[in-house]
């Protein structure tokens, strides 16, 4: 999610275009293109409001990359000098140092045009962001730090099944992931008819493909349930409401319901949920789209925690693998925040 410096009025006042990664180096085993896997040498920067952060977040934890590439919260509410860490000591992070993700980027290219965006890696000797690129980080950690994942990880990018996740994950990104913000931010009525009726399609289809089968790609987790869970877990906490994709609530789609109450209740997926940071930043950033900054009440979220009955359809969550274990003490979710 990016934070430009535009200003937060702005969302919902001119056209909607996602920028792409304007840094998109990766990490990798064989380090090629400069940043090889260690052990403590990256700092993964992520909000708990973000969608596009949070699939890293899931994705760290059900790896068991948790000893290896440490984690920085940031506040959920944003200024105009981006994402910041206000909810450490002294309002810097504990390990950059910083008191804004900005500098990370400054410390990287000074002068660079482009908006302040979670996830970010940042390389923690030289204090510079290494990759902002979310489309490619999860991948990564999937597939090239492989060496440092915990005994018993799953392989959510199996490379048989590549093909078909990815052809998966592309609807899903052009029209829900992407969609709800095309819809939110839409400047005009047919603009945001097309997003949220091409949102609503893709909702049914996805709905009947799960109708008869417990994940999106075969029969384990992969990366494409992970991507899809990130914007189902908000939906009708904000993208109902404040985004005007309100044809259907979440929990009025039983097949859906039931597939995104599965996944929250499996470790590695709702125990990385803060229900609290969503709201506070969509209801009170956008002040473009909700001027007032009035925070709802609702949604009750005790459903998240009713039975979901789709162990029946069989499949294997974590495959040969197993669970993750608990999460650090450090990083757990307050209670207050989840149901």
């Amino acid at each position: 999610m990016t934070q430009s410096t535009d200003g937060n009025s702005e969302y919902g006042r001119k056209p909607f275009k996602r920028s792409r990664s304007h840094f998109a180096d990766r990490i990798t085993a064989d380090g090629r293109d400069g940043w090889p896997v260690e052990v403590g040498r990256y700092r993964l920067v992520a909000s708990r409001a973000c969608p596009w952060a949070s699939r890293a977040l899931i994705s760290r934890r059900l790896l068991g990359l948790e000893d290896a590439l440490s984690l920085a919260v940031t506040d959920p509410i944003q200024d105009d000098r981006s994402w910041r860490f206000t909810l450490d000591p002294g309002d810097r992070d504990p390990v950059l140092g910083i008191r804004f993700l900005s500098e990370a980027y400054d410390a990287r290219e000074q002068g660079y045009p482009g908006g302040v965006s979670v996830p970010a890696v940042v390389d923690v000797p030289s204090g510079k962001l290494v990759t902002n690129d979310y489309q490619q980080l999860t991948l990564d950690l999937a597939t090239e730090w492989t060496a440092l994942q915990r005994p018993g990880a799953p392989d959510l990018y199996p490379e048989a099944l590549r093909e078909e996740i990815d052809d998966v994950m592309t609807g899903v990104y052009r029209d829900v992931n992407n969609g709800v913000y095309r819809a939110g931010f839409a400047t005009g009525q047919s603009e945001y008819e097309e997003a949220c009726r091409a949102l609503f399609h893709r909702l049914e289809l996805l709905s009947d493909r799960l109708a008869h089968r417990r994940y999106l790609v075969g029969d384990t987790l992969t990366e494409a349930d992970i991507r899809l869970f990130t914007t189902l877990v908000r939906f009708d906490a904000v993208y109902h409401g404040h985004f005007k994709c309100n044809l259907f609530k979440l929990a009025e789609d039983p097949v859906l319901w039931a597939y995104a109450k599965d996944l929250y209740q499996t470790p590695g997926f709702g125990d990385t949920v803060d229900f609290r940071h969503i709201k506070e930043h969509y209801y009170r950033v956008h002040t473009g789209v909700n001027p007032a900054g009035i925070v709802p009440i609702g949604p009750e979220l005790g459903g998240w925690l009713t039975p979901h009955y789709r162990e029946e359809l069989g499949g294997r969550p974590f495959g040969d693998g197993t669970p993750p274990g608990p999460v650090p003490a450090a990083e757990e979710v307050p209670a207050p925040h989840h149901p």
